[in-house]
């Protein structure tokens, strides 16, 4: 199984806002300390404001921080939020499925408990589960641009 990118992004926007309460967070440190487009992180800050995960501030001082404790934010919801139906193969979307097997497929239903089992998985682990671990959350903190020029780098492509 794969995430979009969009759902990846998402789930890093919010470690580092998690990893960082009592701070404002702005879209160019993000996509610098990740090396990503910072065109990108914009639709999916704007996203997560809409699904009411952070609260932005727009202006000089502007940035944005969780909207809600990291221990309310639940990684399956998240992800079922961002990622919307997990079609891992045809026959879960009726719109597109056009293979022959569906009516009679023992794989379709292995596969959706395998789908659901996964998201039980990510259920039970909040933002604050994920950033509670002390050598994993110095290193969050402490990320900074992979090489010199990034920054430049990712105003130029935007």
């Amino acid at each position: 199984m794969q995430l979009t990118r969009y759902t990846d992004y998402a789930v890093r926007v919010l470690l580092y806002a998690a990893a960082r309460p009592d701070v404002r967070c702005t879209c160019e440190e993000i996509a610098v300390a990740f090396g990503i487009s910072r065109h990108h992180l914009v639709k999916v800050i704007n996203g997560l404001q809409h699904l009411g995960y952070l609260e932005t501030h727009r202006g000089r001082s502007g940035g944005f921080r969780l909207a809600l404790p990291a221990e309310q934010i639940r990684l399956g919801t998240v992800v079922r939020q961002t990622e919307g139906p997990l079609a891992i193969v045809e026959c879960f979307d009726r719109d597109s499925d056009r293979c022959p097997l569906t009516p009679a497929c023992g794989l379709r239903g292995a596969l959706r408990e395998a789908t659901d089992a996964f998201l039980e998985v990510l259920d039970r682990y909040t933002l604050a589960d994920l950033v509670r671990e002390p050598r994993w959350l110095s290193r969050l903190v402490a990320l900074r641009p992979a090489r010199a020029g990034a920054e430049t780098r990712h105003r130029a492509v935007d």
